[in-house]
């Protein structure tokens, strides 16, 4: 960095790189600058306009995710026109349709009217899935927003509920973008965009079909980086309980070799959500499919939970001391009996990288043969 980069916030000064941001500056700064539209690591957009600032010479508020720093620029936070501003475009969002998260004001009557009339649309017998979870409730929390004199905007598409993993609410949609940003920028698979105009504006997938009828690979990247309920996960959506209490865990997804870094909400002991960690390597928040959503194996009432030995036909329930003398019984049986490269093992790339290692070292150390191969692929 250079003397001459020096931009001032909220009568601070800060030194920066020639192409930050307003946003960037502040954010490394610790100063909050709310954002909605925003996604790290594509390109700004400006859209939501939540995040505008003060510039004092500008003729108008300017979008700080958008809006590069420059030498000499003073910039305040959160003015008076600021927080005015941000406050008008946050009771526009939830006059946008069924943000029923207990901030508009309502009489008593025209609560229960409205909240029965949610739940009839939503087929869901509880407030917004994200209550409690949720950046434009956040916002309107904070910056004390109610909405009683702007009227209710009816939805113009019904849920999508026929998807495998993702249930798409238009009615919360708030038309961010964050969402095609990831499927565009991030994942790189296309499979979303902006369609219609004005007041029919949606996000469709291809010629606005069901996202299973599309290009989408069920990645769940437009799940995580959706700041409403817009984009709900179905397994959160029927068997999340909201109010129970959770814990965030984080693990390794073992899914195959990459080692991407996730973390698992919990709730008595069964893993209901699966996030990827923003703030790890490899993957930076991103999951695949299986990654995000595989995980009812875990919990499965199928699932073995002893080993099993075939005795007369039948299987038996066996220590793991006695399932490991079995199999190493025939393994030395077959060693001794055809020589130990009649044996071969087989792995995968999608098993982790420490699995395949320990694989080989077994083959080659204790079968005594080199015949070990895995798919090479993913």
């Amino acid at each position: 960095m250079t003397k001459e980069n020096i931009i001032t916030i909220d009568n601070k000064e800060f030194a920066f790189e020639p192409g930050e941001t307003i946003l960037e500056v502040a954010r490394r700064n610790d100063i909050f600058i709310p954002t909605l539209c925003h996604l790290k690591g594509t390109t700004p957009t400006g859209a939501c306009r939540i995040c505008v600032v003060d510039v004092k010479g500008a003729r108008d508020l300017v979008p700080s995710c958008a809006y590069p720093a420059s030498n000499g620029m003073i910039v305040k936070s959160e003015s008076p026109a600021v927080i005015k501003a941000r406050k008008n475009i946050i009771q526009l969002m939830l006059a946008s349709g069924n943000h029923n998260c207990a901030i508009r004001q309502f009489e008593p009557d025209e609560w229960t009217q409205f909240h029965l009339k949610v739940l009839k649309e939503d087929n869901y017998n509880e407030l917004c899935p994200v209550w409690g979870d949720c950046q434009l409730q956040d916002l309107a929390y904070r910056y004390q927003v109610i909405t009683k004199a702007l009227p209710v905007s009816d939805s113009k598409y019904p849920m999508e509920t026929v998807n495998p993993f993702i249930i798409r609410d238009f009615s919360r949609c708030i038309l961010c973008g964050r969402c095609v940003q990831a499927c565009r920028e991030i994942q790189v698979n296309n499979a979303i965009d902006f369609g219609y105009r004005g007041a029919k504006a949606k996000i469709v997938a291809g010629a606005d079909v069901a996202l299973k009828d599309s290009d989408c690979v069920f990645c769940g990247e437009c799940v995580q980086v959706c700041p409403v309920g817009a984009l709900v996960p179905k397994e959160t959506f029927e068997n999340k309980k909201r109010f129970e209490k959770s814990k965030k865990v984080r693990t390794t997804c073992s899914y195959c070799g990459v080692g991407c870094q996730m973390d698992l909400t919990v709730q008595d002991n069964k893993i209901v959500e699966i996030n990827g960690a923003e703030d790890a390597e490899p993957n930076h928040g991103s999951l695949c499919v299986k990654g995000r959503y595989g995980y009812n194996f875990v919990a499965s009432p199928e699932r073995l939970t002893t080993p099993l030995i075939k005795k007369d036909g039948k299987f038996q329930e066996a220590t793991w001391g006695q399932a490991f003398e079995l199999v190493a019984s025939k393994f030395m049986e077959i060693k001794s009996k055809y020589g130990a490269d009649s044996m071969g093992v087989l792995t995968s790339a999608r098993v982790t990288n420490e699995d395949n290692y320990i694989a080989q070292k077994f083959t080659r150390s204790v079968l005594k043969t080199n015949n070990i191969d895995h798919c090479a692929r993913l």
